[in-house]
């Protein structure tokens, strides 16, 4: 990893809906209509104008993205992607399909100008992935999406507890040991 893509990376705890940013993602569900966890918070925070425009895309399957305003948020834009249930499938399968939801959401972000994008812990919650093993999957599809990007120049990995946090910043850590 080199220091150009790292000082694109940055994690953090906190609020994902109240960034004011160009875009946070929502690690929503299939029918993009809301539910809980990041997903209820964001349409909570978005207010009813999000919900009226995820009815006119008619969901996104696992693994995709799509793009909306971002209403009465801080953020411009919400992309909404939609991460494996963990133990509906393989592990592998679910790190592939997880690893699609990052790179389809960075470039989504690319193609629409993004400079600066938040993902949540994408399936870490009621779809049970392990946060261990889906931090390594963030990262590393991001860090392989920044080596050969210009728009994107900010990817935030932004943590609901603390423990998730030290997680991400464990990881990088240790990315940037071994490439030293």
């Amino acid at each position: 990893m080199t220091s150009d893509v790292r000082d694109k990376i940055d994690i953090r705890r906190g609020d994902i809906t109240r960034l004011a940013i160009d875009a946070i993602v929502n690690a929503a569900n299939t029918s993009l209509l809301g539910g809980g966890g990041v997903d209820g918070a964001i349409h909570r925070a978005a207010g009813p104008l999000l919900l009226a425009e995820c009815r006119t895309i008619g969901g996104c399957p696992t693994g995709e993205a799509r793009l909306t305003g971002g209403y009465n948020l801080p953020a411009r834009f919400v992309i909404h992607t939609v991460g494996p249930v963990y133990h509906s499938t393989t592990p592998e399968k679910a790190a592939g399909l997880l690893k699609r939801c990052y790179e389809n959401s960075l470039a989504l972000a690319a193609q629409n100008g993004v400079e600066q994008v938040a993902f949540p812990a994408i399936s870490c919650g009621v779809y049970g992935y392990p946060i261990e093993k889906a931090c390594r999957v963030a990262i590393d599809a991001t860090i392989r999406f920044l080596e050969t990007e210009t728009v994107v120049k900010k990817v935030i990995f932004i943590l609901f507890s603390d423990a998730n946090r030290k997680v991400y910043a464990d990881y990088l850590a240790h990315l940037e040991n071994i490439s030293d």
